[in-house]
């Protein structure tokens, strides 16, 4: 495992990338700016004893406290009331960004059952990515003992690429196992 990604990224994947993109500027290098971890409550919205376990799965997988999500309106046919929880979100920035990308690449995703990589079309077309995981027990700091529910995250990673295909390079650079399409 790469010890320091940020290191990496700086001694390895710029001058990769400069070499491959022809920039002209190290600024124009694409970067990873933030990791956003979203997860919805669906049926556990209603129940505060699911809050608090949701809070505290995602506190201990990410390693900072989750922001609660409220629903803006009532939906009758959700059965969502205003100002209900309706999900948690964190957003991870410098060192624990780092930190939670080399987990993610080298420990998490490597856990998940007949793993052949994750898909290469979760891009938005503006050089972010994003991918679901549907079971939180691929982390190893989750206890399976006191998981009562699989519910899983949505990951996006937030880059300053212009292109999709400047961050598939930066991505594939940093190490994350994209499946061949």
């Amino acid at each position: 495992m790469k010890k320091d990604l940020k290191n990496f990224y700086k001694e390895t994947i710029v001058p990769s990338l400069i070499n491959d993109f022809g920039y002209k500027n190290i600024e124009q290098v694409p970067k990873i700016v933030a990791v956003s971890i979203n997860r919805g409550f669906g049926e556990a919205a209603k129940n505060s004893k699911e809050l608090d376990i949701c809070l505290k799965e995602l506190a201990t997988v990410t390693g900072q406290q989750p922001v609660v999500n409220r629903a803006r309106k009532s939906v009758a046919g959700f059965k969502i009331r205003d100002g209900m929880p309706v999900g948690l979100s964190v957003t991870l920035r410098n060192e624990r960004m780092y930190d939670f990308l080399a987990r993610l690449i080298h420990i998490v995703l490597p856990r998940i059952r007949d793993f052949r990589g994750i898909s290469a079309t979760g891009f938005d077309g503006r050089g972010n990515y994003s991918v679901g995981l549907k079971d939180q027990l691929i982390f190893p700091e989750i206890s399976y003992d006191e998981v009562n529910q699989m519910r899983g995250f949505d990951i996006t990673i937030v880059t300053t690429a212009k292109t999709d295909e400047e961050a598939l390079a930066l991505l594939k650079g940093i190490g994350m196992p994209l499946a061949v399409s």
